[in-house]
């Protein structure tokens, strides 16, 4: 009697075809996220490459000013951007000015991120009277409201750059320590810790060798997010007077002094606020895509393995 042998799992070809896949919600999100961080890389760069190399491109002073030039239209006698009340080139200004803005909102995202990453860090490992001293910290700068305590900080140590930077990182540390202590908590039940204390590794070594290496990825993901906020913030307080003082030229200053003549000059506001909506979108865009992507990944992942069942 002969015997035949029934092919096995493994051999049988998967009844997921590619068609299903593309139309699954997981690989709709990975496109997206896909679109969102070449959307968010080119509006993000298209800021900030000129206002990075605004000192070697060939364009005119902007504290230069030329009354018999004022108030040009946009494309007019070399000036992309045109000109202002004063007759200075609207684009040298909003690039110079940009380099102003954008070391604000780095150096901001820099000291708030590391100052939230360790607290939310010691919170969420150690508990205790750390994590109840840390909460209590992180309520009583939630209910602050956020624009006055800035403009009353600025006004008792003054509007200079090191202050203002100062302040927008103070505003924005809780929301990467809330993150973090969220991550922490969750991280530190996993066995892997346990494993650790077991082979006597002490508290401190397993919080930086071991749990802030697998939360820094998300954590970053929400520094980058808040580098548009700071943006944001350091316009909004020169907007108001309270930004870095002349000889500066910030980006909120340029729409305050342009917003006299927004009937008659509309590039004098339209213009520099364009500027602050693309690089405040595309970073926001490129921050949802890398957030989005490892889910993506995993599907592309999965996808791959079940046509090498297929063939087999």
């Amino acid at each position: 009697m002969t015997v035949v042998d029934k092919p096995s799992d493994t051999a049988r070809p998967s009844a997921v075809t590619t068609k299903d896949f593309a139309s699954a919600g997981a690989t709709r999100r990975r496109r997206d996220s896909r679109v969102k961080i070449w959307i968010g890389t080119v509006c993000a760069l298209a800021v900030i490459l000129p206002v990075a190399f605004a000192r070697v491109l060939p364009l005119a002073s902007p504290d230069a000013t030329d009354l018999a030039q004022r108030r040009l239209a946009p494309l007019t006698d070399g000036h992309l951007f045109g000109t202002d009340q004063l007759g200075r080139d609207l684009l040298a200004r909003v690039l110079y000015g940009g380099q102003v803005s954008l070391t604000v909102g780095i150096l901001a995202v820099i000291v708030s991120g590391l100052i939230g990453l360790t607290l939310g860090s010691l919170a969420g490992f150690f508990g205790g009277w750390v994590d109840a001293v840390v909460s209590r910290l992180l309520e009583a700068q939630l209910s602050l409201p956020l624009l006055m305590m800035l403009l009353l900080v600025v006004a008792l140590f003054g509007p200079s750059i090191p202050v203002i930077t100062f302040v927008i990182a103070i505003a924005q540390w809780p929301e990467i320590a809330r993150l973090t202590r969220s991550l922490v908590l969750v991280e530190r039940e996993k066995p892997y810790i346990a494993a650790a204390r077991v082979l006597g590794l002490g508290r401190i070594a397993i919080l930086l060798r071991h749990v802030v290496p697998n939360i820094i990825k998300q954590a970053s993901l929400v520094v980058l997010l808040l580098l548009a906020q700071a943006v944001l913030l350091e316009s909004a307080l020169s907007y108001l007077g309270a930004g870095p003082q002349r000889p500066f030229a910030t980006w909120g200053r340029i729409i305050s002094d342009g917003q006299d003549y927004i009937t008659t000059s509309w590039w004098l506001v339209t213009l520099p606020g364009l500027v602050i909506v693309l690089l405040v979108v595309g970073v926001n865009l490129l921050g949802d895509g890398l957030r989005d992507r490892p889910a993506g990944s995993s599907l592309r992942r999965m996808f791959s393995r079940s046509k090498e069942k297929g063939r087999a």
